[in-house]
């Protein structure tokens, strides 16, 4: 039974190999060619040949950026406070399996608390403040999660040592602790940012629209994104959009490869300063 087990799980894994692989063959054959200099500095446009991307992306990197400065200080704080200061008890035990079920919670949900909370409630609007508040939500649980699996990473007996030299509980965690697991930190929130990158759902339910005729330039502008750009061309009965869509996906493919190569080289290069 458990060999029969193990060789369909083999042949489910390659079966799903074999479909993206497929998947991404056909994304870059349809898209590779569309995508130059024009595609990437171009306005949105009811013309194909003309479509372009910039306003998209930018909005993606603003969001990526906003994102990134609300989610991280509040989630590695949250980590610090869990794993350095709080005690055993149950109240600590709740709050963490609350973190780990609403980091599996599908995106959606999050969009639609991010469209009642921030754009109703909040009135905020549809705005990229609103955008980036919501992704926030999202990766909120997994920066908080993968800061806590990097704490836990570093020794015990760095934190003894450091006492023992007669250091505060802060000054261990911030001279000591803290540098020790910072490539684990790093890693974690280089990876969930490159998931908010590729978030589509949450920002169709907070009302994103999907085709703007401007980049934001402030905190209450209208925005739109990469992912609601392709899918607001592959929904497109034309077979030249369908080529621009792909193209799109081309170029936030790449984003999302260097975000997770940039992740590899910081632990990498990090992660050999310490030695313990």
């Amino acid at each position: 039974l458990s060999r029969a087990f193990a060789l369909a799980c083999g042949v489910a894994t390659a079966l799903c190999v074999l479909i993206l692989i497929g998947l991404l063959v056909s994304v870059l054959w349809n898209g590779l060619h569309v995508i130059n200099w024009k595609f990437i500095t171009g306005f949105p446009s009811r013309h194909a040949d003309k479509a372009g991307i910039w306003f998209a992306l930018m909005g993606s990197l603003w969001l990526i950026a906003l994102t990134t400065l609300l989610s991280v200080p509040i989630g590695v704080g949250a980590a610090i406070y869990l794993e350095e200061y709080a005690t055993a008890s149950w109240w600590r035990r709740i709050v963490q399996l609350n973190i780990s079920n609403l980091a599996g919670v599908p995106s959606i949900v999050y969009g639609i608390l991010g469209l009642g909370l921030f754009v109703r409630a909040m009135a905020l609007g549809q705005t990229l403040i609103s955008g980036a508040l919501t992704l926030s939500l999202v990766v909120l649980p997994v920066v908080i999660l993968a800061s806590q699996e990097a704490l836990r990473a570093v020794p015990n007996t760095i934190r003894h040592a450091s006492y023992a030299l007669g250091a505060t509980r802060w000054q261990t965690v911030w001279y000591q602790v803290l540098p020790a697991a910072l490539p684990g930190i790093m890693t974690g929130v280089i990876l969930a940012v490159a998931r908010a990158l590729g978030e589509a759902a949450p920002l169709v339910a907070v009302g994103t629209a999907a085709m703007v005729t401007f980049a934001p330039s402030s905190l209450g502008d209208g925005f739109s994104a990469l992912p609601l750009q392709i899918f607001e061309w592959a929904s497109r009965p034309q077979a030249e959009f369908h080529e621009r869509s792909a193209g799109a996906i081309v170029v936030l493919l790449v984003l999302l490869v260097l975000l997770n190569a940039g992740a590899v080289f910081v632990r990498y290069r990090y992660g050999r300063r310490i030695r313990w």
